[in-house]
């Protein structure tokens, strides 16, 4: 048990074999060997090899299809998809410190009367707000509109362990759970965390136009990030 991690990390200790899963990952679709090779530069033959590699450390599963669900002559081509590893492997890397300051804040700062769930859902806003107005302090964005804050939060949660994925220009999703494996075993708790501390992040960026909302997905995080319902304004230059 102890060795999957060890190999799965030493696999994407190249730079070749990491790119490739990362967009691998990203795709959201079955991977061709010729499309894994061109994301990385390098040629087919050799982007097999590699790829061999990332299913060999159980980072990756194969079967065979074809491309674009149109069918050909002869064999269907070996596909490449996520496995069920990245649940133990993670990039970027996940922040358990990030949740053991919410938590420990809460409990050191706990309310009359509160629930502990309350007091860390309290805590998770305030260290999301925190990090938001100390980057709009840095940063000085102006004012926000929709597409503007989700590029400028994707940049933030990053860098915080999150694997952020802009599946239109008003809707980030987050690609994985930087608390996992927590989540699993309480996973309201965190999922609650998780949309206090970004919906705290929002705050702190002055990100009115932005919203977070539980809307949980097989294998990705459960909070998405998006236009605000009652926001209809178009983005405008920042003064």
């Amino acid at each position: 048990m102890d060795q999957e991690p060890i190999s799965a990390l030493a696999a994407l200790d190249d730079p070749l074999r990491q790119g490739m899963y990362s967009h691998i990952r990203q795709a959201r679709h079955p991977v061709s060997r010729d499309e894994a090779a061109e994301a990385v530069g390098i040629s087919r033959k050799l982007a097999a090899f590699h790829l061999d590699k990332l299913v060999a450390a159980g980072l990756l599963r194969t079967r065979y299809e074809f491309v674009g669900g149109i069918r050909k002559v002869g064999r269907a081509p070996k596909v490449y998809e996520p496995s069920d590893l990245e649940v133990q492997v993670s990039i970027p890397p996940r922040q358990h410190d990030v949740l053991a300051e919410i938590l420990l804040a809460a409990v050191l700062d706990e309310g009359d009367g509160e629930t502990a769930r309350d007091a860390a859902l309290r805590a998770a806003h305030r260290h999301g707000e925190t990090l938001g107005a100390t980057e709009r302090g840095q940063v000085r964005p102006g004012r926000l509109g929709t597409e503007r804050a989700l590029t400028l939060t994707s940049a933030i949660v990053e860098r915080h362990g999150f694997e952020p994925d802009r599946e239109t220009p008003t809707c980030l999703r987050l690609r994985n759970c930087p608390f996992h494996p927590l989540a699993a075993k309480a996973p309201e708790l965190v999922c609650g965390i998780n949309q206090a501390f970004l919906s705290g992040l929002l705050d702190g960026l002055q990100a009115a136009t932005v919203e977070a909302v539980l809307d949980p997905r097989a294998g990705e995080c459960c909070v998405e990030l998006r236009r605000a319902s009652d926001d209809d304004r178009t983005d405008a230059p920042s003064t």
